[in-house]
């Protein structure tokens, strides 16, 4: 008697093998098995080592920035390797090129960042030594605390943890989505986005394909959440015009209103103590505000500031 056959494979998704980002390939395949009915063989999942997890002494912003995270799936998904990639947005170069397209975004989790090592930033030890290699969070901690010593922390979250156990730091940040994702929801102190602006698209899974893959386009149409896409594109589209890269200090945060959005940003001089700061309300499809309010960040900022943006278009 033949054995049965094995169902065909759908779509082959792409992504980092991290635990995290493995875990964002589970949720991605979870949701399209769900939508279309497939058994979860349908959906197979690739994994890569990213370049950006094999040199882990230095800053990100050293070795060639947020590239180092897509450059192989980029390259799979020319070759026709993968169908799709599975990015965390905020780790996404801001300028993509033209033959790709984001197909969909799932719908965004915590965007906050947790502090792990103290309760809040009021509680960190005075003169403590911060771990991180986000440009962001060293500028905004040094805004708010600038007796604090930044040094380098790279990672994955396990890693990251690892080396804080070991005394390398006293403090560091991990995005609260990440935690959540690895059921960790515990660790660490969730830091409110009142007090502390999140990277633009945190928590934001991004699901990107070939801008000619008709099927792969219309297949992830059906996951794809509007009010999260919305925000991954106005916040996405304050970084293209502000020309920020992973050398820049920059914070953003974008929330829906009703039928309005609202952003509020922050650039920061790299020592942080320099900020500016500006908001907007607009409509989802509206791109005008998000621009007006770039150019009012860097109208306003410092000299201090302005050399780690340019103004773009």
């Amino acid at each position: 008697m033949d054995k049965p056959s094995n169902p065909p494979v759908e779509l082959r998704l792409g992504t980092r093998n991290s635990p995290l980002a493995m875990a964002q390939a589970h949720e991605t395949r979870a949701r399209l098995c769900a939508a279309h009915g497939w058994d979860e063989s349908a959906v197979e999942l690739v994994p890569v080592v990213a370049s950006g997890d094999k040199v882990l002494d230095r800053p990100l912003s050293e070795i060639g920035g947020k590239a180092l995270w897509t450059k192989e799936l980029d390259l799979w998904l020319r070759e026709g390797k993968i169908d799709v990639a599975v990015h965390s947005a905020k780790d996404v170069e801001t300028e993509r090129p033209d033959d790709f397209a984001f197909a969909a975004t799932l719908p965004r989790a915590d965007r906050r960042d947790s502090l792990v090592g103290a309760g809040s930033i009021a509680e960190i030890p005075h003169g403590a030594i911060v771990g991180t290699s986000a440009p962001r969070r060293a500028a905004q901690l040094l805004n708010l605390r600038p007796d604090c010593e930044v040094v380098t922390f790279r990672g994955n979250v396990a890693t990251r943890l690892g080396k804080l156990e070991a005394g390398e730091a006293q403090v560091t940040f991990l995005a609260a989505a990440g935690l959540e994702r690895l059921g960790q929801e515990g660790v660490g102190a969730p830091l409110e986005s009142s007090d502390w602006i999140p990277a633009a698209a945190q928590g934001i899974i991004a699901l990107e394909t070939l801008a000619d893959n008709r099927r792969a386009l219309d297949l992830l149409s059906t996951i794809d959440d509007a009010p999260t896409h919305a925000e991954f594109a106005a916040e996405r589209a304050l970084l293209a015009r502000l020309g920020g890269t992973c050398h820049s200090p920059v914070a953003v945060l974008c929330r829906h209103d009703g039928a309005e959005m609202t952003m509020r940003a922050a650039l920061f001089s790299p020592d942080g103590r320099d900020r500016v700061e500006g908001t907007a309300q607009f409509a989802a499809d509206d791109r005008a505000p998000v621009t007006a309010l770039a150019d009012e960040l860097l109208a306003k900022a410092t000299p201090a500031i302005t050399p780690h943006f340019r103004i773009s278009g």
